[in-house]
């Protein structure tokens, strides 16, 4: 049986229409569905288009029953009325206890009514108490979930494509690494963090999360040759117009200009050269207000970790582990851990010297001191004299653990911008032997020292300034 060119059509129509996506961007989210009902959802700054037409947008007088976000408004309405009846009759009961006593009293009576009342008062109050707080609460839990209490509807229902564009923050996303460290491997793990706060109960079949703007101003470019010509001077102006003294016709083409230069110079220009995308199939995103966490990459790499001290800049030791990631790295924090022990939870990484490297805790087992040794300037020469200075640093490190620790020392020694000063390293030693080091560029010392369990090790660093007498330095 062979199907017209219509029933196709109308067939491949129908099977099309169900496809749902999601398209969030840095700056806003396009979601495209097809709707079963003109509601929408709880929400505010909205726009809609069917099949590429604007829509137009109104409120619903009462929203649906079987919406999620409708029944916990319509649990929220209840309390507000269930507290509302409460302060009516507190109220009433209040304008009872101040009608006009009767002359005549029968005291037995009159005591047991002002029992009952201040019962009854008593009771209303520790209600009005509760359902306040109730009522806070609650109204705490919707706005966190939607931005608006009224529902929002298109004025016709779409019968095809509903694509609705959410400003910024309605729905979010981030990332986050998990780096497990083992012994010569590290497995890191990245999860993507999504929240929607937008008020409407999203469900696609596809979703895709870009970290980049959608919006972005890419300014068009020319090629402008690079000119050439004599140099002729400007003559002098002999007068200057205010802007006052200017007629409309002066001012205004200067006022263009101005406002042509500022725009140029606030432009933005930049763009993503990296485009990180992930892309989720099947995603059930309530507007709940709770980030939901999807595990996006798992993947090994050889890993390199070794402990390194900056004196200079400070005392403590730390360890730093490297590895050369399988794909880019798109946030900075990570977690890490050893197995199942948390090693930091709020670790530093960054891309350096071709590698990646996660700063991961500081080695509280290695104490570091560092003293400045002064020497006196001496003069040589004969004629105008040139000064000596030799000066010096001491670094005393500390192994207070009982295991072997190997760590990479790095300081430095003054370098000189001008050829009128000179800087010159003179010695690394510890007590009477020399110690191993690297003099790298810029006055830059790499020292690697392995310390026994609970040794001491002090190393002397010895430099020279050289540098005419009637000049002086600072450093």
């Amino acid at each position: 049986m062979k199907l017209s060119t219509s029933a196709l059509t109308l067939f491949l129509t129908g099977t099309l229409s169900y496809a749902s996506s999601l398209a969030v961007y840095q700056d806003r989210t396009f979601y495209s569905y097809t709707p079963q009902t003109s509601f929408i959802g709880f929400t505010k700054n909205v726009s809609a288009k069917c099949e590429g037409k604007t829509e137009v947008l109104d409120f619903m007088l009462t929203c649906p029953p079987a919406s999620r976000l409708c029944k916990e408004l319509n649990i929220l309405e209840s309390t507000e009325a269930s507290l509302n009846i409460l302060k009516a009759n507190a109220k009433v009961l209040e304008q009872f206890i101040s009608l006009p006593q009767p002359k005549s009293i029968d005291a037995k009576s009159w005591i047991k009514s002002a029992k009952l009342l201040g019962t009854e008062e008593a009771k209303l109050g520790e209600k009005e108490k509760h359902l306040e707080k109730k009522l806070a609460q609650e109204k705490r839990f919707f706005t966190k979930q939607a931005p608006s209490r009224e529902a929002t509807k298109t004025a016709t229902q779409c019968q095809k494509e509903l694509e609705l564009t959410l400003s910024y923050g309605q729905v979010s996303f981030s990332t986050s690494y998990e780096a497990n460290i083992e012994e010569k491997f590290v497995t890191v793990t990245q999860q993507l963090h999504i929240n929607n706060r937008s008020g409407i109960d999203i469900k696609v079949d596809e979703a895709n999360f870009y970290y980049r703007s959608a919006n972005q101003y890419v300014r068009p470019m020319h090629f402008s040759p690079w000119i050439v010509s004599k140099y002729v001077p400007r003559e002098k102006r002999r007068f200057k117009k205010s802007m006052r003294s200017m007629s409309q016709e002066d001012v205004m083409p200067m006022m263009e200009m101005s406002i042509a230069e500022d725009v140029s110079l606030s432009e933005p220009v930049a763009t993503y050269e990296d485009a990180r995308v992930y892309k989720i199939k099947n995603l059930s995103l309530p507007s709940s207000g709770v980030a939901l966490d999807v595990q996006v990459l798992t993947w090994k790499a050889a890993l390199a970790c070794e402990i390194k001290a900056y004196p200079y800049a400070s005392i403590n030791a730390f360890e730093v582990c490297a590895f050369s990631p399988k794909y880019p790295i798109d946030e900075n924090r990570w977690k890490v851990l050893s197995g199942s022990e948390v090693i930091n939870e709020k670790a530093i990484g960054e891309y350096r010297d071709k590698n990646y490297n996660i700063y991961t805790k500081v080695d509280d087992t290695i104490e570091i001191e560092r003293e400045k040794i002064v020497h006196k300037e001496r003069e040589t020469g004969m004629f105008g004299g040139t000064a000596s200075k030799k000066d010096g640093f001491t670094l005393t490190l500390t192994n207070t653990s009982n295991k072997i620790k190997t760590l990479s020392v790095v300081d430095r020694i003054p370098i000189s911008t001008t050829t009128e000063i000179k800087s010159k390293l003179l010695s690394v030693h510890s007590g009477k032997e020399e110690v191993k080091y690297t003099l790298l560029e810029e006055g830059k010392i790499e020292i690697p020292i392995t310390l026994a369990a609970n040794e001491t090790r002090k190393i002397e660093v010895l430099f020279e300034l050289l540098y005419d007498k009637d000049v002086k330095v600072k450093y």
